[in-house]
Formats: structure tokens, sequence, C-alpha cells
């Protein structure tokens, strides 16, 4: 029989005699605190494994929503592989529930509990940043690229129909994205280098996620560039 322990920083699961821990990342607010009607699927860290990742879905039922427990020291290039393959699996399934979503699951430090960030309909492209950067349709009028390389370090590689580089702390980019978007309507895509780990992932879409209103929109495509 398998049982389940949550706890604030971490999920640790108990299965066959051996306890399993996945470290979550962590977000200062989420607007999600709780969901119903829920089954789980965990990406474990492992040191021992040449990958350093493990995926355990056996729980997943495909009409619930699903939640997505991942190790924050993983990176993206370990994680997103998994994470498409699970939004297929759902996707193709012959037993959908269209009211069912996906969601990570974080540490909510303000609320000293669980919150947690959806990725229902977000579509992950691993895509070279060169190739990200010729493909010209990408950027069409009033879009912002953003290119992060690290948590301390951003690019602001495309506004509108010019090229502009800038770096940023993430402490910043709140005002700095605000300070650019000065024309209405203006949509954001975001690039994340492959290196970053999924805690620095995220830190940064929580702060992106307060940015939503009505002048400022966030594209529901994701570049990893590989």
């Amino acid at each position: 029989m398998k049982k389940i322990l949550l706890f604030i920083a971490a999920i640790t699961i108990f299965s066959c005699g051996k306890d399993k821990v996945v470290l979550l990342p962590e977000i200062s607010q989420s607007e999600i605190t709780e969901i119903q009607d829920v089954s789980p699927a965990y990406l474990f860290y492992d040191e021992t494994q040449k990958d350093s990742i493990e995926l355990n879905r056996k729980n997943l039922i495909s009409t619930t929503n699903w939640l997505v427990n991942v190790d924050k020291r993983l990176t993206l290039k370990q994680v997103i592989p998994h994470i498409k393959s699970l939004q297929e699996k759902k996707s193709n399934s012959s037993h959908k529930n269209k009211k069912s979503k996906n969601y990570f699951t974080c540490n909510d430090t303000s609320k000293k509990n669980l919150g947690f960030v959806e990725f229902t309909d977000v579509i992950y492209t691993e895509k070279r940043i060169v190739n990200i950067l010729a493909d010209n349709h990408l950027v069409p009028y009033n879009t912002l690229i953003i290119y992060f390389e690290s948590l301390e370090s951003m690019k602001i590689i495309s506004f509108f129909d010019k090229i502009n580089i800038t770096h940023s702390n993430i402490q910043k980019l709140n005002n700095d994205i605000i300070s650019l978007s000065k024309k209405e309507n203006t949509t954001i895509k975001l690039c994340f280098d492959k290196n970053l780990t999924f805690k620095n992932y995220i830190l940064i879409k929580s702060v992106l996620l307060h940015l939503i209103n009505k002048e400022i929109s966030i594209s529901k495509e994701e570049f990893i560039s590989n």
C-alpha cells in the first residue's frame, strides 16, 4: 500500500519500503491554493541515475486535475520532455474531461502551505535561440520576447519591431516589463535556457503571472532553448 505525505517544502512518497522526496519550488504568493478531484505525478531528482531524474505517474487518472510535483533541482532540459509526454498522454486519452486542468505543485512561502501554477494550455517548443531570432514570424508587432539565461540575467531580445538587449535582475522584472510595454495589447513570449533549474523557472513564472492585464498578455507558447 502506498502512502502520500504532504509537507510544506517537500513531498515524501513512501512506496515499497523506500522513501522518495520531491523538493518543491517556492513562490511568494499563489492565486491557486486549493484544487479538488486530483491525481498526482512525480518527477524525482535522483543522483544515482545517469540523467538524475525519475518519473512516477502510476496514479494519474485522465479525467481528474493533474498535480505534477517536480523537484526544484532538476533542469528544464530534464523536465520538459516528461511534461510534454504527460500533456500528450492526457490529450490523447479516450476518457478525457475537458474541464480538468494541469498544475505544478509549489511551496507558497507567504501562506506556508501548498500553492499551484497552472500549465494546462502551455505549449513547450524546444528550439535553438538563434533559430528563434531568425524566425521573423515569431516577432509580430507589439510582441516582446524575453530570453531567461538565469535567475539573475534576462535579455530582451526583441521588442516590437526593434532589437534591444538589456540585462535585469529578476527582482526588477515587474517594473522593467511594464516600463517597456508602453503600447496597448502587448504580447510577451518567453524563452528559457535549457539549463535553468525548475526552481528558477517557477519563480520567474510566478512573477510574470501577476503582470497579466488588459494591456499585457503572455503567450501560451514557451520556448526552451536547446
